[in-house]
């Protein structure tokens, strides 16, 4: 999502990353130490275990290098591994995997790659597909220990020559053992929601090339994954190719499974929206209702999560209602459309693109990419 002059900036910034990480968590064991006074958390991540008068996103900790050996660039895609999740494999419990959407050329809806962060080593190759791949904002985990990840193609950087995609369903062994495709269904996989029940799963799809929502009902056994059925349950968000992001469209997806309502940032709408009756509706829905329209704070929202507070979170691509006075932000709302609070992840525009949020063992973490320098930041949050 660059343009020629962010590109050339994204490729200066890769250079040094090393170096540059090594600096970046050395000073983090002293930020850490001031969060410890910063946030309350309790495990699992519950609305009611937070104060929802108060905002949750602190300042960044700790940055990682996302780019692998091949130079894959531009990471996507940002998903913790449960705790349920097998240990013993190429990903275990704790760790945060990152999926690469461009390739050491920078050509978007290129990258075949997906990095493995531990919580306290140097993050590690997890998975490398064959071209043709481009590894979106759409990555889960399944506790039963399959990755699932959107796949969205181009075969020039562009999305005028993009693919409809599909769903790629990875071991935990980092081995690919099948792929989802259904162009009805999933057309341009560009972000996504799990919700995992273990022996079945919901999952949403935000389709880049047709402006819908699908959600495929998985059943889910050792042997793999395989779809049971599969809904169009909301249509009609703007979507378009753009050359400097390749597609502006609907993109992240919030599930909430105890209002049954499925929240969607809706880039070129510049507005987030609520579907009713998600898990369940066996008719397209429309665009739902809007619950978020801020032309102040949002600027393209992308990638989006709901903090433990029940606040959402949602990243902006800086291209729609652009302001470079507000570069990269992530912004923190109510779901009553109340905003709360943004902080940047880089000094210029295009940064901000996945996020995730998870509780493990006395902490909480959130997690984020500046997409500019290939960079995973993550905050972790102690709790008592």
């Amino acid at each position: 999502m660059k343009s020629s002059m962010t590109r050339n900036a994204s490729r200066v910034g890769v250079q040094g990353l090393r170096a540059g990480t090594r600096i970046l968590v050395e000073k983090s064991l002293i930020i850490a130490g001031a969060l410890m006074l910063m946030i309350l958390c309790s495990s699992p991540l519950r609305a009611q275990d937070w104060d929802e008068h108060h905002a949750f996103l602190p300042a960044a900790v700790r940055g990682l290098s996302t780019v692998p050996s091949n130079g894959d660039v531009n990471p996507y895609g940002v998903a913790f591994v449960p705790f349920q999740f097998p240990s013993g494999g190429a990903a275990n419990p704790g760790d945060i995997l990152v999926s690469n959407f461009n390739d050491s050329q920078n050509l978007q809806g290129t990258g075949t790659t997906i990095i493995r962060v531990p919580a306290n080593a140097p993050p590690t190759l997890f998975f490398q597909g064959q071209a043709p791949l481009g590894l979106t904002t759409a990555p889960n985990v399944l506790q039963k220990g399959f990755v699932l990840v959107g796949n969205f193609p181009s075969s020039d950087g562009t999305c005028g020559n993009a693919q409809s995609g599909s769903i790629l369903v990875i071991n935990s062994g980092g081995q690919l053992v099948s792929s989802i495709t259904n162009p009805s269904f999933i057309n341009g996989p560009w972000d996504s929601a799990l919700f995992d029940r273990g022996n079945t799963a919901k999952l949403f799809v935000a389709n880049g090339l047709s402006g819908t929502i699908s959600r495929l009902n998985l059943a889910v056994s050792a042997g793999g994954v395989s779809v049971v059925s599969a809904t169009q349950i909301a249509s009609g968000y703007t979507f378009q190719c753009d050359p400097v992001t390749f597609v502006d469209a609907p993109t992240g997806l919030v599930y909430d499974w105890q209002r049954d309502v499925l929240y969607v940032a809706s880039t070129a709408d510049n507005a987030v929206f609520a579907v009713p009756d998600a898990g369940d509706t066996t008719r397209d829905q429309g665009r739902g209702r809007v619950i978020y329209e801020d032309p102040i704070h949002l600027h393209g929202p992308l990638g989006m999560v709901m903090a433990p507070n029940g606040h959402l979170i949602v990243s902006n691509n800086d291209a729609i209602n652009s302001d470079p006075n507000q570069p990269s932000e992530i912004v923190e709302f109510t779901i009553e459309g109340q905003f709360v609070k943004q902080i940047s992840v880089d000094p210029l525009q295009g940064g901000a693109f996945g996020l995730a949020v998870a509780a493990f063992g006395n902490t909480a973490k959130f997690a984020a990419v500046d997409d500019n320098t290939s960079l995973l930041l993550i905050w972790t949050f102690p709790f008592f």
